[in-house]
């Protein structure tokens, strides 16, 4: 059991960067567990999806920022249609024709 102690000491870099934060976070539950301590696993896991949510995020947001224009003229266009058949329906309400107007 030492030697995997060790081993796995071994492996995990010195410094970690922000990319090793995964292995950094198993590598502080392995040794947590090994050493018999009372590690609360439920809060990690809630810190780590609340980090995968925060990078969701910000990856949609991306996302809609990209499309949001050809969304805007969409909803522009679905605006005018209605508009437009209102406005006809209004001008065709007294001249007995219906078309498709209640």
């Amino acid at each position: 059991m030492k030697k995997f102690i060790i081993l796995l000491m071994l492996l995990l870099p010195v410094s970690v960067q922000a990319n090793d934060k995964t292995v950094a976070t198993i590598g502080h539950i392995i040794s947590e567990k090994i050493s018999n301590n009372d590690i609360d696993i439920s809060y990690i896991m809630e810190k780590e999806l609340e980090g995968a949510a925060h990078k969701f995020l910000i990856e949609a947001t991306s996302i809609l920022q990209m499309y949001l224009p050809a969304i805007l003229e969409g909803v522009a266009a679905d605006l005018r249609l209605k508009a437009d058949h209102e406005y006809k329906c209004k001008l065709l309400e007294n001249g007995g024709m219906n078309d498709g107007c209640n």
